[in-house]
């Protein structure tokens, strides 16, 4: 095969034979030569990595994910390419910034920067403007000549954002590494354009709370909602903040013995679980009204009569639902949207609690829109149902090649 003539889709079905034969094979015997080995196949890999994220960025502007199902680029990330949540950020924010290091790219490109320190500059300029963006770039790219390691370069990147901070009169990121997580805390950073970065953490009783409060707001508007769950939720808590919310529900799942003194722990419907000590502080703040899951005093079977899911059906889901039904997709339960299962416009899915489930918003317009994009099972032990996305079926799956070229075959 001439290299240069081929077309990216035939080197990468030759690259997918190669390394699927590559890892294959034993390791040879010599020491030396596994260590020559090693650090040529590290260099190959680091330039796969530039190609990854070539890939990823078209992928990403074009929005192409969607026709598969995934709400976004880091979720397609995750669940289709089977990425930890860090190591998938680290490719979304390498394909964003890499147009913008100009000489990060190349010298990634030609072999002549490893991916730790492509990928350790990239995380320090992702907030900078481009003005910025380039300064920063020459510095720590300066520190890599002079064989500085990736984490001293990190701390400069730290440091270049605490200076750009001190010369806007803004608030700097802390080091939150270390930090304990019994107390709940948020962090709160101006950025240069005049907003700010929020990160922190809750703990299960102030997490509880905040979903309470922001998931029926974090809902999308209608069809032509087109806002991502990020942005819905920071509508909704800017709603909360200029005080256009309603009052917090939070559901604690708990025996009566814990609410009269007991020691049974609780949970929350995402199963998390909360001592008995934090269910009962929960009550004597909020009160408490009883959940029946069964007919009782709150009719969960409603048959064709109602379309809309009472409040007791949505909370009754709340409880067997920590996530959306789509597997893989992380979206909690607090704020997705109640789905029939098998279509309530078609007649055949009545709002009875066993023929409802939780869907966030964007695969419940999939679902709709993609029928034969999803395979429908329900578990007969807990009655729980899991939506399985498959690819559009005009697109390629997998590699054509089949088996390697002639000239690539192993002896």
């Amino acid at each position: 095969m001439e290299v240069a003539e081929a077309s990216t889709l035939e080197l990468v079905d030759v690259l997918s034979v190669i390394a699927a034969e590559l890892a294959q094979r034993s390791a040879p015997d010599s020491a030396a030569a596994c260590r020559e080995l090693a650090e040529s196949v590290g260099a190959a890999t680091d330039q796969l990595e530039v190609a990854l994220a070539g890939l990823v960025a078209v992928v990403d502007r074009a929005g192409e994910v969607r026709q598969w199902g995934y709400p976004s680029t880091h979720a397609w990330l995750r669940h289709r390419l089977g990425m930890r949540d860090n190591r998938a950020k680290e490719r979304l924010t390498l394909a964003r910034q890499r147009d913008r290091l100009t000489k990060v790219t190349t010298r990634w490109t030609t072999g002549n920067l490893s991916f730790g320190y492509a990928a350790t500059i990239a995380g320090a300029v992702a907030c900078l403007d481009d003005h910025d963006c380039q300064a920063a770039e020459t510095i720590l790219l300066d520190l890599v000549d002079h064989d500085c390691s990736p984490a001293k370069v990190a701390a400069i990147g730290t440091r270049i954002r605490d200076i750009i901070s001190e010369r806007d009169d803004t608030e700097s990121p802390g080091d939150d590494v270390g930090r304990e997580y019994e107390r709940s805390w948020i962090h709160s950073t101006r950025s240069l354009d005049g907003g700010r970065h929020i990160n922190g953490w809750l703990n299960a009783e102030d997490a509880a709370v905040f979903d309470g409060t922001l998931a029926p707001l974090a809902k999308p508007a209608g069809p032509d909602d087109h806002r991502d769950l990020p942005e819905r939720t920071a509508a909704a808590l800017t709603s909360v903040l200029a005080g256009g919310h309603k009052a917090t529900r939070v559901t604690v799942i708990c025996d009566l013995d814990t609410l009269t003194g007991g020691t049974t722990p609780a949970r929350l419907t995402d199963g998390t679980p909360i001592s008995a000590e934090h269910a009962r502080r929960i009550a004597l703040n909020a009160g408490v009204s009883p959940l029946l899951l069964g007919s009782g005093h709150h009719p969960l079977y409603l048959g064709h009569t109602v379309r809309i899911a009472t409040p007791a059906q949505r909370r009754v889901l709340h409880t067997m639902y920590p996530t959306c039904a789509v597997q893989g997709c992380e979206i909690p339960g607090t704020l997705c949207e109640v789905d029939h299962v098998h279509g309530w416009a078609l007649g055949n899915s009545p709002t009875d609690i066993d023929h409802l489930t939780l869907c966030c918003g964007w695969h419940n317009r999939y679902k709709h829109t993609h029928p034969k994009q999803i395979t429908i099972t329900r578990d007969p032990h807990n009655g729980r149902y899991t939506y399985q996305l498959h690819p559009p079926p005009h697109r390629r799956t997998a590699p054509t090649t089949s088996r390697p070229p002639p000239q690539l075959q192993a002896a």
